[in-house]
């Protein structure tokens, strides 16, 4: 169990446990430990290098073993990077020759002769019939072989492993952090927090799990070992249901319920009889999920056990025996009646978090000022009783409807499918929208805590705020949904790898470049393996485990046309991103004399999982600057697509679409947050390098700088949710 916690503490903190083991002579150990971190762009900081060096050098050479994979698996150098060109980026010919010589070649072999020609008397000719298309031609080793080692360069990346503590303390402080964070987790945080549940879950635990699919994932734990459970509302139930079944605990996919044992089912039907008891009003909740409750109910059996009436009361509700009025049709009934101040109350009292998502269109309901000034008052009292992530979504939400009623609308889901549309609604009228800004900061202001000295790293401020990690993925040097962050270096090389279950698997890695009005100009793609400062690596057709297939496109920033940049990857035949053994994307950035293999994990910028519901993944897009210089524009989005046959061709206008929806969005980023900080701070400095203040700050960065005291507060992009108040 040790190693797997290990490499999570790493994952998530960048801080490796300190090893218990004897003392010794380690130094030597110890340096060649960090030597080979430097391969893979990571290096140990000065106190763990201290540290590991007073140790036996067996037990060095065993972390450095551990500590190795997990890095490796970040950077995405756990997998082999072949590449169909054996040359590429040099030699890597014209689209129409390349496909010419492949058709030579099928004619030239007897077993595909005729077949060849068949098709090509009918003018249209299947590549994936010709026996030199899709697959390599050459070992790994071989293409190794016909690449120059990489050149080092000041621009690598360089990524500080830190000193942590003993792995028991490491661990206890990320499962509170993660059990404890005021915004929902993405897919590996909610499949890390249940294991170390399992781990914590007699242990310290957060003041509150104020998210409801994170209570849920502590629940399970907590009922194996006879815990008291926490919930509080029906529906907590039903997602520690689908919690012991392995599924969805946010409730948007459908859960197919498991049997439960005895016990299970008595725990479950007592805790759902304890809320409805205290809570009647809370049968509601039943009826945003009537099917699932019957399928629970089916699992749960409460006609045997009659002790439990009010649990019984639960399906009763959901099979339409009982009536309960919900709270949706009592809103509804007062706006129908013309009654917005009304309405607005009561969901100030029954639920203001509600209110304050339904601002937009209360006070567009409302038809005076009268009715309007109520609505912001209702607003104004509810908010200090307002989760702090709803309060910041409200005024991004705000800032975003500022323009003209014709506007472009985004919408994107929990899951990451994207899609734009006109936004008809009239406007809101500035004097209500400028009054909820104001105190809508004021409430956040009052939840954040005295900074201190605050120290920022200017090139944080444009990281947008992490209100939900379903907004972004997982990986390394991976930031929310509309951060940005400065692109240094000539040569820009995307990367795609992706291992099949069980089906033969096609993902086309692709990139669009766009003009300033979002129309394509030019790309990058197997139909396409050249244009102005690119070049593509070849279609790998098939992924088969264990190697698995990658892709590469490389760019030459000074000489791309157009103004945007818009990497993909669309799924020509086969599994889906999230039905594939593994997938993920990458970028790379070198400086022009470089040269190197395909992949070199050192000059890896970002990495990040492939796991979305759509056949198109769109991990980011790059934009030029006025000065000519590029930044990206991280997305984290898919398109529904095709089910086959996805290129880019067909879907460069829907991009160009969402792409604008995107950009043109005023994100709130770490630079509002950081302002309303700087009203409480004593002192605040921005830090560009040197040597860090002697006292203790509370430090806001891409990095952990060494040398901070020991006492700091640091937010980096691993932690930057536990800005967010709660």
């Amino acid at each position: 169990m040790e190693r797997p916690l290990e490499s999570l503490v790493v994952r998530h903190t960048l801080r490796l446990p300190v090893p218990s083991g004897p003392a010794g002579q380690g130094a030597t150990a110890a340096r060649q430990f960090d030597a080979a971190l430097l391969s893979v762009g990571f290096k140990l900081s000065a106190p763990l290098l201290e540290h590991l060096s007073g140790l036996a050098e067996e037990t060095v050479v065993e972390t450095a073993s551990r500590t190795l994979e997990t890095v490796r698996g970040m950077t995405g150098d756990h997998v082999v990077h072949n590449a169909y060109f054996k040359d590429f980026p040099a030699n890597v010919p014209d689209t129409f020759d390349f496909w010419m010589a492949c058709v030579r070649e099928a004619l030239s072999d007897d077993a595909t002769r005729g077949s060849t020609l068949a098709q090509l008397r009918t003018g249209v000719l299947d590549l994936l019939t010709l026996p030199s298309y899709g697959n390599y031609r050459h070992t790994y080793e071989e293409m190794l072989a016909a690449h120059e080692e990489l050149i080092a360069a000041a621009g690598d990346r360089m990524t500080v492993l830190h000193r942590g503590g003993p792995l028991a303390e490491e661990v206890t402080a990320v499962y509170l952090a993660l059990a404890g964070s005021t915004t929902p987790l993405g897919e590996e945080g909610l499949r890390d927090l249940g294991l170390l549940a399992g781990h914590c879950a007699d242990g310290p635990q957060p003041p509150e799990i104020p998210v409801r699919e994170n209570r849920a994932v502590v629940n399970r734990a907590r009922l194996g070992l006879g815990a008291e459970l926490l919930v509080d509302t029906v529906t907590d139930v039903l997602r520690l249901a689908c919690a012991l079944s392995d599924g969805d605990v946010s409730l948007t996919e459908p859960t197919r319920l498991k049997s439960l044992s005895r016990p299970v089912r008595r725990s479950l039907l007592a805790a759902l009889d304890a809320v409805v008891a205290a809570s009647p009003a809370k049968l509601a909740d039943v009826t945003a999920h009537r099917e699932e409750f019957k399928r629970l109910g089916e699992r749960l059996h409460p006609h045997e056990y009659p002790r439990w009436p009010h649990a019984a009361q639960v399906f009763a509700v959901a099979r339409g025996e009982q009536e309960v009025r919900t709270l949706e049709s009592r809103v509804e009934e007062l706006l129908g009646s013309g009654d917005v101040p009304g309405a607005a109350r009561l969901l100030a009292t029954a639920a203001p978090g509600r209110l304050l998502r339904s601002l937009d269109r209360l006070l567009r309901g409302c038809p005076g000022p009268e009715e309007r000034a109520a609505v912001t008052a209702a607003a104004e009292e509810a908010a200090p009783r307002v989760s702090g992530r709803v309060l910041l979504s409200v005024r991004e939400h705000l800032r975003n409807r500022g323009g003209a009623a014709a506007a472009r609308r985004l919408f994107v889901n929990p899951r990451g499918r994207a899609w734009v549309g006109p936004d008809t609604r009239a406007p809101l009228p500035a004097a209500e929208a400028a009054r909820l800004a104001g105190f809508l900061d004021a409430e956040v202001l009052r939840r954040l805590p005295d900074p201190g000295h605050l120290l920022l790293d200017p090139a944080v401020l444009d990281v947008a705020l992490p209100l939900s990690g379903k907004a972004t993925a997982a990986g390394l040097g991976v930031l929310p949904r509309g951060s940005l962050s400065p692109v240094d270096g000539e040569l820009l090389r995307f990367f795609v790898h992706w291992t099949q279950r069980e089906h033969s698997t096609d993902y086309d890695l692709s990139a669009v470049m766009l003009d300033g009005a979002y129309k394509a100009l030019s790309w990058l793609s197997y139909t396409a393996l050249q244009t102005v400062g690119g070049e593509h690596s070849g279609d790998i057709t098939s992924a088969p485990a264990p190697d698995g297939a990658s892709e590469f496109i490389n760019l030459r920033l000074d000489a791309v046309r157009g103004e945007f940049i818009v990497p993909q990857v669309n799924v020509f035949s086969g599994e889906g991103f999230e039905q594939v053994a593994e997938s993920f994307f990458g970028f790379m950035l070198r400086d022009g004399e470089q040269l190197g293999r395909p992949f070199e994990p050192r000059t890896v910028r970002m990495k990040s999982e492939l796991r979305g519901p759509g056949r198109v993944a769109l991990p980011l897009v790059f934009l030029r600057g006025a000065d000519g210089g590029w930044r990206a524009k991280w997305l984290h989005v898919y398109l529904r697509g095709t089910p086959s046959a996805n290129r880019v061709e067909e879907n460069r206008a829907t991009v160009g679409t969402l792409v604008h929806g995107i950009v043109e969005r005023d994100y709130l980023t770490v630079r509002h947050l950081a302002g309303l900080l700087a009203r409480r701070a004593r002192t605040t400095e921005e830090w560009n390098g040197g040597d860090p203040p002697e006292g203790p700050v509370t430090y806001i960065g891409l990095e952990r700088p060494d040398g901070l005291h020991p006492d700091s507060v640091v937010f980096t992009p691993e932690n930057l949710r536990a800005l967010i108040p709660g």
